[in-house]
């Protein structure tokens, strides 16, 4: 990993993501790229040709170049590769723009948590951003001034279509070096005997070079209960699921578990699109 986005919109959201960056930069010399994405009251077809706007612009450009710097200025960026980029684009659509253009590894954004999102970068961005981008999200629900990612929990179906993006959850997880739980949920709607499980994973590992994981079935009520219970069982410090881009935020079980868990899950949670 040598590149990390960080969407701001200078909440203490956004920069409770930043301070949990900005560690992982710091123990893996990474670069960090600080993204303001700018969409103005009047934002139309016609803003540039439209005189009267010109002011307008100028007037919030230069006060988002001024909270950058500031923000840039912080003691725990100190030391790190640090760069700015201010874009005059839909929120959701830059981050995805800009993530590809530079090559990032890692998006890493802000959420409020159990309440649902909050602020205008992490309400409904943050889940456009989840569902579309291509590139794994992190998601920082509180301030974690010691982060850590030793025990990574990674809940799945173990379907076809999940192999894609458990090769990079596995890259992941070698990189945060972590000792991986995988684990596949049973509720009384998706039921499986254990030795049906068991197998499905054992078909499915079979196609993957893995080291340091273990595997586990949880039963529970729903999905989301089961992956945030047995994400507590193990004192799991990292939750990562894949999601559905065409289906909205869809885990792949089914519904719109990928943005229960998101909205829900006090632990950071990193997502990888199928």
């Amino acid at each position: 990993m040598k590149r990390i986005l960080i969407p701001v919109d200078f909440s203490t959201y956004s920069e409770e993501a930043l301070k949990v960056a900005a560690q992982i930069a710091r123990k893996n010399n990474c670069e960090i790229i600080l993204l303001h994405l700018l969409e103005l009251p009047h934002q139309s077809s016609d803003l540039y040709g439209n005189a009267n706007s010109i002011p307008e612009i100028i007037f919030f450009k230069n006060k988002a170049v001024n909270k950058l710097e500031e923000l840039m200025d912080a003691d725990y960026l100190k030391g790190i590769n640090v760069s700015e980029a201010i874009e005059f684009k839909n929120v959701s659509e830059g981050i995805i723009d800009v993530s590809l253009k530079n090559d990032v590894d890692l998006i890493v954004m802000g959420s409020h948590g159990t309440s649902g999102f909050k602020e205008s970068l992490v309400g409904s961005n943050t889940e456009k951003v989840v569902r579309f981008s291509t590139i794994p999200v992190l998601i920082i629900k509180k301030e974690a001034k010691d982060f850590k990612t030793k025990n990574f929990v990674f809940a799945s179906d173990f379907s076809k279509e999940t192999r894609k993006p458990f090769r990079k959850m596995i890259q992941l997880a070698q990189f945060f070096d972590s000792n991986l739980f995988l684990v596949m949920i049973c509720t009384p709607s998706s039921f499986k005997t254990t030795a049906n499980a068991e197998k499905i994973m054992s078909d499915f590992l079979a196609h993957f070079d893995v080291d340091n994981y273990s595997t586990h079935i949880y039963n529970d009520t729903n999905i989301e209960n089961g992956i945030i219970n047995f994400a507590n069982s193990v004192e799991a410090d990292l939750i990562g699921m894949c999601t559905h881009g065409r289906t909205g935020l869809a885990h792949f079980y089914n519904g719109s578990i990928g943005e229960d868990m998101v909205n829900h899950a006090i632990k950071p949670v990193i997502t990888f699109k199928i």
